[in-house]
């Protein structure tokens, strides 16, 4: 039995059994033994790869939006551009560059990464040594400075801790783990408990027994911080996801190992472990919170509307044949239905005085 599959056994044994999020928070974020905390998780040699790490194109485009966004803002003297969750820095690297471009844009710039993983922090420094503006590590997003915000989260929400819900014949309980007489880890369910149905949304109360219902308690606040930032100092935020445009029921829980799909409560700690990200439920937290919100629309949509596929056309103008297969490659994976293209989402926030932010009809 691993170090944390141990731990995790004690605290079932004092405390009883685990929620999803629990469970999650566990094995992704443990001090020690958690799985983005130990390890490089990005790239060929990693579990996953993100559209960053695909071509520089991505991050390329995303540059030049958060330029555009810093003028919409009427270009204010001083700002907060921060990015949550950065992997190994490629993203905000690509950002700088191109957003460079635009002529006040990174003197006007505070530079502020979240990152609570010390392995990817380091990473990031080494990555962003020789950019044109200095960095700065907190560990959460509350610990950004108040003021003027164009915030990034790319692949962020989707590993935020969710909580599932069952509906059953009875009504609705939470899904929870626990150890089974082997000292395996297996799912199990809560009880009955009337207030159990308050976390459903009224439209899926009535769903069949058997449908599942995620909801991420940690995403929503971190989104209510983000929108309650924009609305009472201004500014733009950008989140790109894997997920649904609207609140629905299912189970969406993954786990990923080598590039590969891997058993869920398998080897806590050695595998990422994420879950969809409801838009529908963000964007309505956003505007609870003050700002507005537009989208989401897929990735492929976006991209294409931020000028994607010129860009790909300049980089083939100047490019080997082998470097042509790999842009092409790049922006296939990026905008494709079969690939990316659909199942990734952006949504933008910003305040309402604001116009409204390119990619976005």
């Amino acid at each position: 039995m691993s170090n944390l599959l141990r731990i995790l056994r004690q605290r079932i044994a004092h405390q009883g059994p685990l929620t999803v999020a629990d469970y999650m928070a566990e094995a992704l974020g443990h001090p020690e033994h958690g799985y983005y905390m130990k390890s490089d998780p990005f790239g060929a040699g990693g579990d996953f790869t993100t559209a960053p790490e695909i071509s520089q194109m991505f991050g390329e485009l995303i540059g030049i939006w958060c330029a555009v966004s810093w003028q919409q803002m009427d270009a204010p003297e001083k700002f907060n551009l921060v990015e949550i969750g950065p992997g190994r820095g490629t993203l905000m690297a690509d950002i700088l560059r191109a957003g460079g471009n635009l002529p006040g844009f990174i003197n006007a710039m505070d530079l502020y990464l979240v990152e609570t993983s010390p392995v990817l922090q380091g990473l990031q420094e080494k990555t962003l040594a020789d950019a044109p503006v200095q960095s700065s590590w907190k560990q959460y997003f509350t610990e950004i400075p108040e003021g003027p915000l164009i915030l990034v989260a790319n692949e962020l929400f989707d590993a935020l801790p969710v909580r599932q819900f069952e509906s059953t014949a009875n009504g609705w309980v939470e899904r929870l783990i626990n150890f089974d007489d082997a000292d395996t880890l297996v799912w199990r369910q809560g009880s009955e408990n009337p207030a159990t149905a308050s976390f459903i949304p009224g439209p899926l109360k009535d769903e069949p027994a058997g449908s599942l219902y995620e909801m991420s308690s940690a995403g929503l606040s971190l989104m209510a911080s983000i929108g309650n930032a924009i609305a009472s100092h201004g500014g733009t935020a950008l989140i790109i996801d894997y997920g649904h445009s609207e609140t629905t029921c299912g189970d969406t829980l993954q786990a990923v190992k080598n590039h590969q799909f891997y058993d869920f409560l398998a080897d806590p700690g050695d595998a990422d472990l994420t879950a969809h990200v409801d838009f529908q439920a963000l964007k309505e937290t956003a505007e609870q919170a003050g700002a507005a919100a537009f989208g989401p629309v897929t990735q492929g949509d976006y991209l294409r509307r931020l000028g994607i596929e010129p860009r790909a056309q300049q980089l083939e103008s100047v490019a080997t044949s082998r470097q042509k297969e790999d842009v092409r490659e790049a922006l296939e994976r990026l905008t494709s239905a079969d690939e990316m293209g659909t199942l990734f989402k952006v949504l933008a926030v910003a305040h309402p005085d604001q116009p409204r932010p390119e990619g976005f009809t």
